[in-house]
């Protein structure tokens, strides 16, 4: 009975650590940190040489100081936002599990990717992917997003509290519309890449997947992410369409915007959303 206790009480813990760490990008008071995460270290991480550094604890990536922290504390540039160390991914393998957090999920679509593959040779649409791929992370980085993942055509992310700000969701649909102009969809010309952008805001799980000791991942998981999927495979070629959740997050008016009533498939019921096309708005 005490096992099975201190078995909930431990994942309790784990689960306040999450929450306390995606909102605050801190540990909880009362837990343990590395050395040289303490506030006070943090702060002196600012007087090391040079720019770029972590936005959240100003260790540095480069020059000497970069230099040193790789070597002495292994901290480096992390996977999830490069603009970051990578901290959060200690954090992950420390404490497997995760947390149901409000959170925004961004999925940005190639539109048509079949057709481009078909029309060009592989190598060709490699570049081309990867390029989008470059422009789209660029972007979602600029916005304090965390990739979850490049896969195909497709980008995913997810904004948080602790590293994209409260307001999350407009965090999110800045970082949509940039992707659109980053692709070009603002040009007389058109687009170098046809994108369509699905953005949705709600509860989801935040969190390690794979074995225990042998975290592969951190995931974003729920019916929520399935919702953002669905808006995204429903957005045309430099379209963002963006749920009445979102919208309300981001507290942006309806102006501009086109309403869509729309039938996501595994849903019972319709939901409220809104397609942006007018690049000018953000």
């Amino acid at each position: 009975m005490n096992e099975i206790k201190s078995d909930h009480d431990r994942d309790a813990e784990i689960t306040h650590a999450w929450r306390t760490y995606l909102t605050t990008g801190r540990l909880p008071k009362g837990m343990h940190l590395a050395w040289f995460e303490t506030p006070f270290l943090r702060r002196m991480a600012r007087l090391l040489p040079r720019d770029p550094r972590c936005r959240i604890c100003s260790y540095p990536f480069k020059g000497f100081g970069g230099h040193l922290v790789r070597i002495m504390l292994g901290l480096e540039r992390s996977r999830l936002n490069p603009q970051m160390c990578n901290v959060c991914e200690r954090f992950a393998r420390k404490l497997p599990g995760g947390t149901e957090l409000d959170t925004s999920l961004l999925f940005a679509d190639v539109r048509g990717s079949t057709g481009l593959a078909e029309r060009m040779r592989a190598q060709e649409f490699s570049r081309l992917i990867n390029r989008f791929y470059r422009a789209a992370t660029r972007a979602l980085f600029q916005h304090g997003a965390l990739v979850e993942k490049l896969i195909g055509d497709e980008v995913t992310a997810f904004f948080v509290p602790a590293f994209a700000g409260k307001m999350h969701a407009r965090a999110a649909v800045a970082a949509g519309w940039r992707i659109l102009r980053a692709t070009g969809h603002q040009e007389e010309d058109g687009p170098w890449i046809p994108v369509g952008i699905g953005i949705h805001t709600g509860t989801a799980y935040i969190g390690t997947v794979g074995e225990q000791g042998e975290v592969e991942d951190i995931a974003v998981l729920g019916d929520n992410v399935n919702v953002a999927a669905r808006l995204a495979g429903l957005a045309g070629a430099g379209e963002l369409l963006i749920s009445e959740e979102t919208r309300l997050a981001a507290e942006l008016d309806t102006s501009g915007m086109e309403p869509r009533r729309l039938s996501l498939k595994g849903k019972e019921r319709p939901i409220d959303a809104w397609a942006i096309t007018e690049l000018s708005r953000l």
